[in-house]
């Protein structure tokens, strides 16, 4: 099987230079992610979607950018592999494949840390995410960070048992989670019972009950229809979890000045879209909690609620940073609970 997926890989990825017959003189962007092929339909589509517009429209065709969602070429965790070895020249990457390559990504799972969605963007594309992009790149050494754009929102907590509104609801409960220890470590703060589980497992398990719930941003509760399988939905906010964009280092170092301004001028636009979609889904009659609503009971927390629910995670997962990821890990985690704050106490155009 293994075989065979390289083969088809290996064929895919010959087809895309045979794109026209000067396709030799092109600089050819290729970028794989997990999402469907909706621009509409996902944030990371349309991130892309909009990257690969602006990229191809301002070099006029001189780079060329294709986009393989879905998985086509391979999981997540295959396309970081695939981007360092040049095989891709970019991905989107969620933070628990990229934990197995750069492990103090888990500075970022500090639980119930930011008052917004503006807070994220703020602290992403501030010093914190500037920071974070430079020791990754230096932790790897053959990517370039790009950007942080949004998986869809903060993560809520869906279940098939009962509404969540108290440490006390969680309790009994079998939670998937991604296979990150510091998302483990908030499930079993909160008092479930942390289930890792791999993505393509989760609808099914639910089905069945192997699990009781999850946690996930509302687009992706909504276009993995897990309210057909999830009976209540829990507004908890409690993490944000970014994609990471990266592109093969070597493939960057070999534009020019001109190009990497573009580049970057069309990731800023990109991130604008993929962020903005992120919140039209949200609040869509269909996709969004409106259409969720006709299916599920959704509940938000109060500020005591929420409060309770910080006291009783944040200083779990700080101390496992600090003690896991060392000196490194503990000036991350300083500078980004540091940004944190000060996203948080901002108010916009004051």
């Amino acid at each position: 099987m293994k075989t065979l997926t390289k083969t088809l890989v290996a064929a895919a990825l010959a087809a895309s230079f045979v794109t026209a017959p000067f396709a030799m003189a092109e600089k050819v962007l290729r970028i794989g992610h997990d999402n469907k092929a909706d621009i509409m339909e996902n944030p990371a589509h349309a991130f892309t979607g909009v990257f690969k517009n602006i990229v191809e429209t301002a070099t006029n065709g001189e780079i060329k950018v294709q986009v393989f969602p879905s998985n086509q070429l391979g999981n997540a965790k295959e396309h970081i592999q695939m981007v360092r070895d040049g095989q891709l020249q970019g991905t989107l990457s969620p933070v628990g494949p990229l934990a197995g390559y750069y492990p103090r990504i888990g500075v970022l799972d500090v639980p119930f840390a930011f008052d917004n969605n503006a807070s994220t963007y703020q602290v992403l594309d501030g010093p914190f995410g500037q920071t974070l992009a430079r020791d990754i790149e230096a932790e790897m050494k053959d990517v370039k960070i790009l950007g942080f754009p949004d998986t869809g929102g903060f993560f809520s907590v869906t279940n098939s048992k009962r509404p969540i509104e108290t440490l006390e609801d969680f309790k009994g409960l079998r939670i998937r989670t991604m296979t990150l220890p510091t998302h483990q470590k908030i499930i079993q703060s909160l008092g479930a019972e942390a289930y890792p589980l791999s993505w393509g497992e989760v609808y099914s398990s639910l089905q069945t009950g192997v699990i009781d719930g999850q946690m996930n941003p509302v687009p992706t509760v909504s276009f993995a229809k897990f309210n057909e399988v999830q009976q209540y939905l829990t507004l908890t906010n409690h993490l944000f979890a970014p994609y990471t964009f990266m592109v093969n280092k070597d493939f960057y170092d070999g534009l020019t000045a001109d190009e990497q301004k573009i580049v970057a001028d069309a990731v800023e636009i990109a991130l604008s879209a993929n962020r903005g979609l992120s919140r039209l889904i949200e609040a869509s009659d269909d996709r969004g909690l409106a259409g969720l609503k006709k299916k599920m009971k959704i509940n938000s927390l109060t500020n005591e609620q929420r409060e309770a629910m910080r006291q009783a995670t944040q200083p779990g997962v700080k101390k496992y940073v600090r003690e896991t990821h060392g000196e490194k890990g503990a000036e991350l985690l300083d500078l980004f609970l540091s940004e944190v704050d000060k996203a948080n106490n901002s108010t916009y155009l004051q």
